[in-house]
């Protein structure tokens, strides 16, 4: 019982991170009908800048917010510059611009910070915590109490604020939102912000646990996607549940069965989701988004 505890709660903190970068993609998604492929690529680049700081002696919660922000205008600049001029591009084009914009982020940070591993340290003590008889990490509680704050104010965000229900807006219907006065291409820079943000903050969780490079964004980022599709894309509940559900099958299939097997778990997953539920757990339909 003990070991099946310790596998749920490592499973947990790992899909936790999923489900942010899960919800990256929802967020763009929802805001432009697009996949942005770059959203690895955020998580990675927020916890290599990061752990780069404070290698430099700057303070760790000061160093976690000028990741966190540098990541974020890296969101925006995407936007800006690499997916706006092409709005009347084929979605397949913009799909594409997005992973040429993820590659110029990873060779950059691979230039600019070096092929190594990086390590950040924890938010707190590092002495773990037992739990039933299970070991827990610091860490973990940080990853998994921090994400659940950040899925709820995402929900306020979306049914409490003018500017959350324009991206729901935005998100039905984009002509019917530019007729009423919506700045969807606002919008859809704000979604790329918010994605980014979210991305960076994952890694930086995250960061601690598992150490960070500059390829580590690949990985994350198609498993936020298979998260994103496995709880049906546009749906921010899908988002969540798809990543913890991800995170404690991985978990489980390393306890289980090898942990040879961990990371291929995602694509035999998004390979039967195609056959039995193409659109999610959720069945989220595009008038259904959010």
């Amino acid at each position: 019982m003990s070991q099946f505890l310790q596998f749920s709660l490592a499973g947990l903190t790992v899909g936790a991170t999923y489900a942010l970068a899960a919800l990256g993609y929802t967020l763009v998604y929802n805001a432009s009908g697009m996949i942005n492929f770059a959203q690895g690529e955020f998580i990675m680049l927020g916890a290599m800048v990061a752990s780069a700081l404070v290698a430099g002696g700057v303070p760790l919660l000061g160093a976690i917010a000028l990741a966190i922000l540098f990541t974020t205008l890296v969101g925006v600049a995407v936007a800006k510059f690499a997916v706006e001029p092409a709005r009347t591009a084929s979605m397949t084009s913009l799909i594409i611009i997005t992973l040429g914009a993820g590659q110029v982020i990873r060779g950059a940070v691979e230039i600019g910070l070096g092929k190594g591993n990086h390590a950040l340290p924890g938010l707190s003590e590092d002495r773990p915590l037992d739990v039933l008889g299970a070991t827990l990490a610091p860490q973990a509680l940080w990853i998994m109490g921090l994400s659940l704050v950040v899925v709820v104010a995402l929900f306020w965000y979306f049914n409490a604020t003018m500017h959350g229900k324009a991206l729901i807006a935005t998100s039905h219907n984009r002509l019917a939102a530019q007729l009423v006065g919506i700045n969807t291409t606002g919008i859809l820079t704000f979604s790329f912000a918010l994605s980014a943000t979210l991305g960076a903050i994952g890694g930086v969780l995250l960061a601690p646990i598992t150490f960070t490079s500059y390829d580590a964004g690949t990985m994350l980022g198609l498993k936020g996607f298979v998260a994103a599709a496995l709880g049906g894309l546009g749906s921010s509940v899908g988002a969540v549940v798809g990543g913890v559900a991800l995170g404690v099958i991985e978990a489980m299939t390393a306890a289980y069965v090898s942990s040879a097997y961990k990371d291929a778990v995602a694509f035999v997953l998004i390979i039967l989701l195609f056959f039995v539920a193409p659109r999610g757990l959720f069945g989220a339909k595009t008038s259904e988004r959010v």
